[in-house]
């Protein structure tokens, strides 16, 4: 598809200094598209601009901005000066690892903040210009924590499922305005942040680690017939067998008990809980 011809020029990505926010970097500049780049730190954030744009010679803007503050979206509308969006991928996600109450209720806060709120403000503001327009596109990349109740994992699962929701329930009210809305459940990918994380080893039927290059292709190439989806073959399996053949209670027991073999948490106040962003 050709996502310049059909939405627009120019595409923003939050969220995309490294693994999956700077694959859809390259697939969107590959195609032509401009892009505006937004992310925490601008080092990372720039040289992925300088590469993309002596690559494929597109127009590259770079905004840093923490995405957990209350203001993050106006203040990403406001360096924009005018200019406008035509696709919006937000990608960015903050997570904590461990017990529930190992962290304090402003660390939830703005989890819920990163991950809930800021998208949720972004889609307001450039999802009325894509509508005003007739035509847009939206990619939400939610996670497939967010199937069910996932233990150790409790606000980043509940916050990935109100995004989820979000983009499905948008997907049909937008689709008959020109606006393609899709939210894309991921399953471990090899980020930065997942690497950083440490995981230990995984059980031998368990889901194969994607590619983030796998997670945007697949999510650029579906966008458009379907409200959300499970990226990955083996993550797709995985799913169904979790929640077509097992009963809801057995399927948030493997949960939480694959983050705490994963993660080493052994009950719920002897570990420390790891910081993945």
């Amino acid at each position: 598809m050709n996502f310049k011809q059909k939405y627009g020029t120019t595409a923003l990505i939050a969220g995309a200094s490294e693994g999956i926010g700077a694959a859809f970097a390259e697939r969107l500049a590959a195609g032509g598209m401009d892009l505006v780049l937004v992310a925490r730190r601008i080092q990372p954030l720039q040289q992925l601009a300088d590469s993309i744009g002596s690559t494929y010679r597109v127009k590259v803007k770079c905004i840093p901005c923490d995405l957990s503050e209350a203001v993050a979206a106006d203040s990403i509308k406001e360096n924009l000066k005018g200019a406008e969006i035509n696709m919006l991928v937000y990608n960015a996600a903050l997570s904590r690892i461990g017990p529930f109450m190992r962290n304090t209720a402003d660390v939830h806060l703005q989890i819920a903040s990163t991950n809930m709120l800021t998208p949720l403000k972004m889609l307001h503001v450039f999802g009325k210009e894509m509508l005003a327009n007739g035509k847009g596109a939206v990619i939400l990349i939610t996670s497939m924590a967010s199937l069910q109740g996932s233990g150790y994992l409790s606000v980043y699962a509940a916050s990935k499922a109100f995004i989820r929701v979000l983009a499905e329930s948008l997907w049909f009210e937008w689709k008959k305005c020109g606006v393609d809305v899709i939210a894309c459940c991921a399953g471990a990918t090899s980020t930065p942040g997942y690497i950083a994380s440490t995981p230990g080893k995984t059980g031998l039927l368990a889901p194969r680690v994607m590619k983030p290059e796998e997670v945007a292709g697949e999510s650029l190439k579906r966008l458009g017939k379907q409200p959300s989806f499970i990226a990955g073959r083996g993550n797709r399996l995985a799913s169904f067998f979790m929640h077509r053949i097992l009963p809801l209670k057995s399927a948030v027991n493997i949960m939480g008990k694959t983050t705490a073999g994963l993660y080493g948490i052994h009950d719920c106040m002897n570990k420390k809980a790891k910081f993945n962003k």
